[in-house]
């Protein structure tokens, strides 16, 4: 093949443009709908022999249809000049006047589109592409020399934080972003477009951007926090002061501070807005589906939530068993499956809570069930262990077992199995392709010590298989059973297989 560039093929484009391999590629190579579909079956046919394939050639210049083993596309060539076919089957554009077949970017990027839109129409992911890096990359690279790739020992991108007097819940969460893998590459390839153009100082997305340009310059002293805590303090005010705060409450503070400043809104008011294409919207926003039922009509009333994180309860259940006739024991979850088992359940709201059917329109008796409708790439558990209430305020130290690769596939809405829900006029779906639901862990925050007088530390994968423990501006070496011993509080899986839309 050649990769250097047909002449012909350059020549071809200079006059003519790229329009009739637009219209090959997306009707007789990469079909998207039905009709494209019939006229591919319909043209693409030896007109020579007759041949069905394989390597049908469709000509460039006009409307003309010839095999390859037999060569009659290059009689066609000989007899009419033109010098340019595109294999029907695989989208290869071959140059009979070369002799061969030739490369061509613009022409590949034309074919890729076309094959990305005939896979999403049959409910296929995209396909596949290397990143390659464009002239802007290049030039980055160039500039910040230190940016190549790591080797697999290397501690780049491990660095302690200074504690500045309770503030190990901010370390531990810098921590858990920090190697975020999706986060950490967009701010590496400084994506990020400030919005605050008068103050740029004000921005928290410019700062975190900075931070990533810290831990990853190859430099190991500890870094000072106190230009990310003063602007935390300023855009989420009831975090501000010195005393210890809870991790999860920054966490979800600094994603809802983070997504204004991507939008270029200051957080000015209590409203987030999460259905945005902001790259903390991304990475985090999942989407949470409530499904209620009327146990009068068996009618269904659906609502779709947008979520950061889920947060699991630990404390006795109500209801032990699947069927709450049966078993009424109190049941303590011991794994992240238990909760999540939990979590989907459908749970009987009670005649004190009856809702208004829309079907018998009046008030009656409803179960809730809470599934995934979408997940994110990065799901953030947060296991409740800190229990506050009138008279008790106190920390639940369950050990609560989690893997290192998780299935979320159970708790989907499309594998949903409606007779949980107390009605049999629906039909459980099954999702069959669950490897897009796959997990891997990457981070855990743990906190040791009572309520009153507890530390925040953190566990970061730095590689594949490579696991540290960070303790304020301690960085040690840890392993996976470590990490899987540890008395998790909150947890970061990854998304093994990404999709994108």
């Amino acid at each position: 093949m050649t990769t250097g560039g047909c002449e012909h093929l350059l020549e071809y484009k200079t006059v003519n443009g790229t329009r009739s391999f637009e219209v090959i590629y997306s009707v007789f190579v990469f079909c998207s709908t039905k009709l494209t579909r019939e006229q591919k079956i319909k043209w693409c046919n030896c007109l020579s022999c007759g041949s069905e394939g394989p390597r049908v050639h469709a000509c460039i210049e006009c409307v003309h249809f010839a095999c390859f083993p037999q060569r009659h596309i290059h009689k066609h060539y000989e007899l009419s000049g033109h010098q340019l076919a595109i294999d029907t089957d695989h989208g290869e554009v071959l140059c009979l006047s070369c002799g061969d077949y030739t490369y061509d970017s613009e022409i590949n990027d034309i074919a890729r589109i076309s094959q990305d839109q005939a896979r999403l129409a049959v409910g296929l992911n995209r396909h596949y592409t290397p990143w390659l890096p464009d002239a802007t990359d290049l030039t980055l690279l160039k500039i910040h020399t230190k940016r190549r790739k790591l080797d697999h020992n290397s501690t780049i991108g491990l660095r302690g934080l200074i504690n500045l007097g309770n503030t190990c819940f901010m370390s531990c969460i810098v921590q858990a972003l920090t190697h975020t893998p999706l986060l950490r590459d967009f701010f590496l390839s400084e994506k990020h477009v400030c919005h605050f153009n008068n103050d740029a100082s004000q921005c928290l997305v410019c700062e975190i951007a900075r931070l990533f340009q810290e831990f990853y310059s190859g430099a190991q002293a500890p870094l000072i926090l106190q230009k990310l805590l003063h602007l935390i303090w300023t855009h989420a005010r009831h975090l501000a002061g010195y005393e210890q705060q809870d991790a999860h409450e920054f966490f979800i503070a600094a994603l809802d501070v983070l997504h204004r400043h991507c939008q270029g809104n200051p957080p000015s008011n209590g409203d987030s807005n999460h259905s945005c294409s902001c790259i903390i919207d991304q990475i985090f926003t999942g989407g949470l589906q409530s499904d209620v039922v009327c146990q009068s009509c068996n009618g269904v009333s659906t609502t779709i939530d947008p979520f950061w994180d889920i947060s699991l309860d630990l404390g006795p259940c109500p209801y032990g068993g699947k069927s709450k006739a049966v078993d009424r024991t109190p049941s303590i979850p011991t794994s992240l499956t238990d909760c999540l088992d939990r979590f989907t359940r459908p749970e009987h709201l009670g005649s004190s809570a009856k809702i208004k059917c829309s079907g018998c329109k009046s008030y009656q008796e409803s179960t809730k069930q809470l599934t995934m409708k979408k997940l994110p790439v990065v799901c953030s558990f947060h296991l409740k262990r800190f229990e506050h209430s009138n008279r008790l305020h106190k920390k639940i130290s369950t050990f609560i077992s989690f893997p290192e690769h998780l299935d979320m596939t159970p708790y989907m809405s499309s594998r949903r199995n409606n007779n949980n829900n107390n009605h049999n006029n629906g039909i459980a779906i099954i999702n069959n392709d669950s490897n897009n639901n796959r997990y891997s862990l990457f981070a855990v925050v743990n906190h040791v010590g009572s309520l009153d007088a507890g530390h925040y530390t953190a566990y970061v994968r730095q590689h594949r298989d490579q696991w540290y423990q960070c303790d304020d501006h301690l960085i040690t070496r840890a392993t996976i059973e470590d990490v899987l011993r540890s008395e998790g509080y909150l947890l970061f899986y990854h998304k093994q297989i990404l999709e994108y839309d």
